[in-house]
């Protein structure tokens, strides 16, 4: 075999095997984490379609009211902005969708600013100064989709958030394919560079 041929073959290899460990690390943070007696929960957004948010937003979302209705204590920031495509804010339409479904619009809180998971988070954060809560000392607990819960738990740490973690599936089997495969990479991303926020 030649030597180019072999180095590509071994590239390949390697990569793969990169791959593997990463979807294994997607994989393994795809549980529910619950141990804290969060105060303040945080719904992070997703894809707002014309008629309301999409099916993996209202997975998260009724995912969020379950506790919600079992925790009645527990305040709530929906966080997302306003994508070129999306009709409203991720925020303003999560709030829109919980409050259609009977909770009290006084526990929901807004932060439609965000465009990333790392200020999703951010910006979270500095709102709970701003409602009183210390965010070095206030536990919260973050609803997403499962595949994106490792990423969060990283994220969290870094900003100094004790982080309980909720995930719900994805909608159908395309979506789940292409936001676990997708995941992997974002982790790579948000490990060696979201720290600006922090």
């Amino acid at each position: 075999m030649r030597r180019p041929l072999k180095l590509l073959l071994s590239v390949i290899t390697l990569f793969i095997a990169l791959f593997a460990v990463l979807e294994g690390i997607v994989l393994a943070g795809c549980r529910d984490d619950v141990s804290h007696d969060a105060p303040v929960m945080i719904v992070l957004g997703a894809k707002v379609w014309q008629d309301g948010p999409s099916p993996a937003l209202q997975r998260r979302l009724n995912k969020a009211l379950d506790y919600l209705n079992e925790h009645p204590e527990v305040q709530v920031i929906v966080s997302g902005g306003q994508g070129s495509n999306e009709p409203v804010s991720e925020a303003e339409a999560m709030a829109d969708y919980l409050t259609a479904r009977g909770l009290d619009p006084a526990r929901i809180h807004t932060e439609d600013a965000s465009t990333t998971t790392l200020e999703n988070l951010h910006n979270s954060k500095a709102l709970m100064a701003k409602l009183g809560y210390d965010p070095a000392t206030t536990p919260v607990v973050v609803v997403s989709n499962a595949f994106h819960l490792a990423r969060v738990r990283l994220l969290c740490a870094r900003m100094g958030l004790t982080a309980d973690t909720l995930g719900t599936p994805m909608p159908d089997a395309a979506s789940a394919c292409y936001s676990y495969a997708r995941e992997a990479l974002a982790l790579v991303k948000s490990f060696l560079l979201d720290r600006g926020c922090a």
